[in-house]
């Protein structure tokens, strides 16, 4: 069986800077072994989910800008990083930069925590054009887009480190 310490090592990194959510899945008996990604996600989503608002905007406020401060500082985790690289985010014009970055402030402005989309599959202009459509939704809206977006990231996180298992 595996132990709670190695659980939290090994996924406690899937909801950004949380591994929280990995504790109270497995103090909550919700792992079963063989570990697999399906269930696996929807454990730690399910305790995502209960978590209070307060919680879940903490784990909204852990994600980088999209091209942001972070990511030119070279301070992503190595999840965000070779997520955003693998969009493009890392190879933007002088002109891209600049509508992400007064994108991200915007967005964070109007909604207290970055704009958070699962990149994975998608391009830079793909990126740009849901940030632009998303940045008109109300907070309750965006908030349970932004949730939902978390865990899609999860959901890729989890299948990656359980694919060589």
């Amino acid at each position: 069986m595996t132990s709670r310490d190695h659980f939290i090592e090994q996924f406690g990194s899937v909801f950004e800077h949380s591994p929280w959510i990995a504790a109270r899945a497995f103090d909550h008996g919700r792992i079963a072994e063989p570990l697999k990604a399906g269930p696996v996600h929807e454990a730690l989503c399910a305790e995502f989910r209960a978590a209070s608002h307060d919680e879940r905007m903490g784990v909204l406020r852990a994600h980088p800008d999209l091209a942001g401060k972070l990511a030119i500082a070279g301070d992503l985790t190595e999840e965000s990083k070779s997520e955003q690289a693998g969009a493009g985010l890392d190879r933007l014009s002088a002109a891209e930069h600049a509508r992400f970055t007064e994108l991200n402030t915007r967005y964070m402005r109007d909604f207290g925590f970055p704009f958070i989309i699962a990149v994975k599959g998608l391009g830079k202009d793909d990126i740009l054009a849901a940030f632009e459509a998303r940045i008109g939704n109300d907070p309750a809206t965006e908030f349970q887009t932004a949730c939902a977006q978390v865990e899609r990231i999860a959901g890729f996180r989890i299948a990656a480190l359980l694919a060589g298992a």
